[in-house]
């Protein structure tokens, strides 16, 4: 196989998979032979560093610092190419993600750390997802994700993937045995009075639905809010900026719309990209007492002040 030189082929390509395991870098000790799984080594004046598995590394009681997960990006890059490790290392830069780069004859590999690995993987789908539609557009054809409003058609499309993307629990962590409770949770929200058409959102790639995020009228005392979800990815596409692009699309409307924030339980390493923060910081208790720091709120441009409360969802909710 030809190696890719073209840096917008490289990235809209690039495929990026993290290895299994944990990995460290190791200074080895002048004259000991060596041993374990060795992945890279660079020789250099003050000694020999090495990259090595983790559990390895501490059989044989080799000091280490840095625990690091391991990401390959799957193209087959040219050494000869430009660009290509500025571009990662920018998109990661931007995350606060710091990243090690090992290039090797077919493939660059990351290195990040492991507490960073999930959201390193969805920047770099995310940026290989925004060279796709810039190539797209540049070939004079749409951009391959479109994001657009519900149309009633596609309420079964939407379903479905509703229940493949929630068919293991996002608290328990397991199968979910039968129906995910989302999928009836958004049959009632679609035919709720308070339901909000510009506010159910579907990302479209190449015709087919792939993801939705809906938010409904919610309430703190007596201020109109949002409350967001659920929001869905279908589990093939998943951490590939599509979740990304449907957050960033509802912020979007609901300022244009003169919203006033947006309310939503789920993970704060996730939303706090968003601006969310814990509701009760301002002023806004959750509807349950024990989702603590998990609820959160977005205040939006119009956020106005001094609100108190309990938030209230949309009826189905309750339900």
């Amino acid at each position: 196989m030809t190696a890719e030189k073209d840096l917008q082929t490289l990235l809209g390509t690039m495929h990026p998979v993290r290895r299994d395991g944990e990995f460290v870098y190791v200074l080895w000790p002048h004259g000991r032979p060596l041993e374990g799984s060795i992945m890279a080594a660079v020789r250099e004046a003050e000694g020999l560093t090495v990259v090595m598995a983790r559990d390895d590394a501490e059989a044989l009681a080799l000091p280490y610092d840095f625990v690091g997960a391991w990401i390959t990006l799957e193209v087959h890059s040219s050494l000869e190419a430009v660009g290509l490790t500025a571009a990662v290392g920018a998109a990661l830069t931007e995350a606060k993600i710091s990243c090690n780069v090992l290039a090797g004859f077919h493939h660059d590999h990351l290195m990040v750390p492991v507490a960073d690995a999930d959201r390193a993987l969805e920047v770099l789908h995310e940026l290989a997802l925004r060279e796709l539609a810039q190539d797209s557009g540049r070939a004079g054809h749409a951009p391959a994700l479109r994001i657009r409003t519900e149309q009633p058609e596609d309420r079964p499309a939407i379903l479905a993937l509703t229940a493949a993307a929630f068919v293991v629990s996002p608290i328990t962590g397991l199968p979910v045995s039968g129906e995910p409770e989302e999928v009836g949770l958004l049959r009632g929200l679609f035919d709720c009075a308070e339901y909000l058409p510009e506010f159910s959102i579907v990302a479209e790639l190449d015709g087919e639905i792939v993801g939705h995020v809906i938010s409904t009228r919610g309430w703190a005392g007596e201020l109109e809010l949002l409350g967001l979800g659920p929001i869905g990815v279908v589990p093939r596409l998943q951490r590939h900026g599509i979740g990304t692009a449907l957050m960033n699309e509802t912020v979007a409307r609901a300022n244009l719309a003169g919203e006033r924030g947006i309310a939503l339980l789920g993970s704060p390493d996730f939303y706090s990209r968003f601006g969310f923060v814990p509701s009760t910081s301002l002023g806004v208790a959750p509807p349950e007492a024990g989702w603590s720091h998990h609820f959160q709120l977005l205040p939006l441009a119009l956020w106005p002040g001094g609100v108190s409360g309990t938030f209230r969802y949309a009826r189905p909710f309750a339900a």
